[in-house]
Formats: structure tokens, C-alpha cells, sequence
């Protein structure tokens, strides 16, 4: 048997380049570990054009890595690049399918001193995990219908507009009761913490929300304090986090109840859509007549059977059948003797046309006659006559004399029997 080097090797159709791009792309997009990583290295060719986003290589002594950095990004930045510059960048993989290129989307960047930060950071995270505080097992979930919304952030920030905007069109039946507070800066992490506790004086929130827009590590830095961690932990409100954008992970988000990748979202999740509700109610309302018209019609199906039941039940019911039986036996009563009459009636006239029929008039009328000796006896045999006998002969409509005129035929004697 011949095998081509097509069909051993490649037994379907060959890909298309931008198929096996595509392909390619969505293997690495789709890659959880490549969603959020961190990259440190070197900047080399470092672009700055007029659209504002950067275009840079990481690299070290072994490899390099193709960045881009756009520009709402690079402005949060807060910092001038140079080539040469040791960093982290923080970012996600993704592939420009125009050169067929894998490449880093940098959405963080820090100075290589910020290892410092991170250091600390994974040394609190097990201090206090170890203590139990990121236990899954006390976590709570925030209830479905709050009535009062704890917000912890600053009153200036854009945090708070996002919230209040997204709770406005989503759930506008909620309090919201703001606790406000720095979210950056020295001062931060304990006017969180009061924040957080006059909330729980208070007693009448349902769920609070501790939040604040994006940042670099530094600027975020109040939420991997200690003392806000513990606060949270501590809240006796369930306390959801919304802390940074998708990327960005604190400490508080491991305390915390819940949470969320952003602010807008945090509002999202803690609040049920009024949209939603009113599709849900209406849609009960409708199932709640349905039932009920069932269920009236069932109650009267059987209301109507007892009815009836009870109407061949009720004594007057059963006098009225009692009467009925009564009559129809009077009269079956009354017409039996009657009707035994005719039937006897009936049988004697048959006896009696049966008996007239063999009887000696029919016999008569059928051209018979009935004949006498004058002295009375019935002549049944020419040997009960002789010459000379007056006879009295009987037929249908009267009777005659006649006489035995000779030898009557037949007779051993030669006796003439004459009319």
C-alpha cells in the first residue's frame, strides 16, 4: 500500500496562517497563569510615539520579551522611562496577530526597589493567613436585599461616583451610608480602620464596602496594612473588597468576605437588578393568579360534587325516590289481575277455536252429515242398518228423513244401502 507524505503527515487540510495565529492566541488568552503576571528585566528599544502608549522590550541575559504598554496605563505611571531602567512589569500575554508575536501588555510598572514591598507583602500574607484570616470557612455572604450600604473610601475619589452611579440604575432602594476616608498616604491605613469601625457601631449596616480605584503597588499599599487587614477581619458586617481594577490583589481582598475586581463591580455584585426583580415579581404575580384560578376552580368542582352528593342523599331526595318506587309498584299492582285476565282470556279463546274446529258443526260445514237411526243411535257402519230403516240425516244448515232402500254396499249379505 503507497502513502503520500500528505497523508501520513498532515491527514486534514492545512491550517491557515492567521487560523493557526488565531489558535495560537487563544491558547495563550485563554491561559490563566499568563492573565496576571510579573516580569522583571530590562528596558531595551524604547518607543514613545504621538498616540502616548509605550512600546518597549524586557529582556535579561538569556532571553527578551516584546511590551506594550498603552496610554491610559503609561500615564498612571507617574514615571519616566529609560532604556536601561531595571522594573517589574505587571501585565497579561497576548499575541499581535499582524507580525505573528507574542508579546507582554503592561499595565503596572514598578522599580526594581519595590521588591522590597513585595517581600513584605508575601511575609504578611503568611503571618496572616497562618492566624486563620483568609479561612474560606469564615467567610460570608453578603445578604441578597440589603437595605444599608456601609461605603468605606474617599469622598473625592472616582470610586465613589462609580458606585453611586451603578447603585442608582441597579438597586436604588439601598441607604448608602459613607464612611469617609484618605485611601493613599501614611494616614490611610487607620482612618480605614476607624472608618470600618464606626460603621459597625452604628450597627444598622447590612454589608459594607470597603473600596478605591486603581493604582501602582505603592499607591495601594493602605490596604496591605496590618491593621486594616485585622479590621476587616474583625467587622461584624459582612465586608466586601473593591480595591484597585482587575489586576490589582491586596491583602484586603484575602480578609475580606468578598471580592470584587473593581468598585463598579463591588456595587454590582452586592446588589440585586431592579430590572431583574420586576421581570421576577411579574412573573410571580402571573404564576400566583394562575395558581389561584386553579385552585378556585378545583374548590368549585368539588364544592359542585358535594353538591350533588348531598342532593342524592337529602332525605327529601330519598322520600321522592321512595315515592316513585311506590307508585310504579301500585301501578304494576293494579294492572297485573288485569293483565292476567287477558292473558287467560287469550288462551281460552284459543282453546275455544280449537275445540270449535274439530267440533262436529265445523266438521258438518265442511260437507259432512251426521246420520240417525229413527229410533235414535248414530249409524257408524252399514252394518248398523238394514232395508227398510227410516234414518235421520243431520248436515250443516238442518236435517232430512231417509230410508235404507235395498242391500246397504258392502255388506257381506248383499244389502243396498238407499237414500
Amino acid at each position: 500500500m503507497q502513502y503520500s507524505f500528505q497523508s501520513i503527515l498532515q491527514p486534514n487540510e492545512p491550517w491557515k496562517v492567521s487560523e493557526l495565529t488565531a489558535r495560537i492566541r487563544d491558547a495563550l488568552e485563554s491561559d490563566d497563569a499568563l492573565a496576571d503576571v510579573r516580569v522583571a528585566g530590562e528596558i531595551s528599544n524604547l518607543s514613545r510615539p504621538a498616540s502616548g502608549h509605550l512600546y518597549f522590550t524586557l529582556k535579561d541575559e538569556a532571553a527578551q520579551l516584546r511590551c506594550v504598554m498603552w496610554r491610559s496605563y503609561a500615564a498612571r505611571a507617574g514615571r519616566s522611562l529609560q532604556n536601561g531602567d531595571a522594573v517589574i512589569a505587571r501585565g497579561r500575554i497576548g499575541v499581535y496577530e499582524r507580525d505573528g508575536v507574542y508579546q507582554l501588555y503592561v499595565e503596572a510598572l514598578m522599580s526594581q526597589g519595590i521588591g522590597d514591598l513585595n517581600a513584605e507583602f508575601e511575609r504578611l500574607k503568611l503571618k496572616l493567613q497562618a492566624e486563620g484570616l483568609f479561612d474560606v470557612a469564615r467567610k460570608r455572604r453578603p445578604p441578597p436585599f440589603p437595605s444599608v450600604l456601609g461605603l468605606v473610601t474617599s469622598p473625592s475619589g472616582a470610586a465613589l461616583q462609580d458606585i453611586l452611579n451603578v447603585l442608582r440604575r441597579r438597586y436604588p432602594l439601598v441607604e448608602v451610608l459613607l464612611s469617609p476616608t484618605l485611601v493613599q498616604g501614611e494616614e490611610a491605613p487607620e482612618q480605614i480602620v476607624r472608618a470600618i469601625e464606626r460603621l459597625n457601631t452604628l450597627g444598622i449596616c447590612d454589608v459594607i464596602l470597603v473600596a478605591r480605584g486603581g493604582g501602582s503597588l505603592e499607591e495601594l499599599w493602605a490596604f496591605n496594612d496590618e491593621r486594616v487587614v485585622r479590621a476587616i477581619a474583625a467587622s461584624r458586617a459582612p465586608v466586601v473588597s473593591g480595591v484597585g481594577h482587575e489586576i490589582d490583589y491586596t491583602l484586603a481582598d484575602f480578609a475580606a468576605d468578598l471580592r470584587a475586581p473593581t468598585p463598579s463591580a463591588a456595587a454590582e455584585i452586592i446588589t440585586p437588578d431592579i430590572n431583574e426583580l420586576r421581570l421576577q415579581v411579574d412573573g410571580l404575580s402571573a404564576a400566583m393568579a394562575d395558581l389561584m384560578k386553579t385552585h378556585l376552580a378545583d374548590a368549585r368542582a368539588q364544592l359542585n360534587a358535594l353538591q350533588r352528593a348531598l342532593r342524592l342523599l337529602s332525605p327529601a331526595n330519598q322520600v321522592t325516590r321512595r315515592r316513585e318506587q311506590l307508585d310504579d309498584l301500585r301501578a304494576r299492582l293494579t294492572s297485573a289481575p288485569a293483565h292476567l285476565i287477558s292473558l287467560a282470556q287469550l288462551r281460552f279463546d284459543g282453546l275455544r277455536a280449537r275445540l270449535e274446529s274439530l267440533g262436529p258443526a265445523a266438521t258438518l260445514a265442511r260437507g259432512y252429515a251426521i246420520v240417525r237411526r229413527a229410533d235414535g243411535p248414530v249409524v257408524r257402519s252399514v252394518g248398523d242398518v238394514t232395508t227398510g230403516d227410516s234414518l235421520q240425516v243431520i248436515v250443516a244448515d238442518g236435517e232430512f228423513g231417509a230410508r235404507v232402500d235395498g242391500n246397504p254396499a258392502g255388506h257381506e249379505d248383499g244389502r243396498r244401502t238407499a237414500a
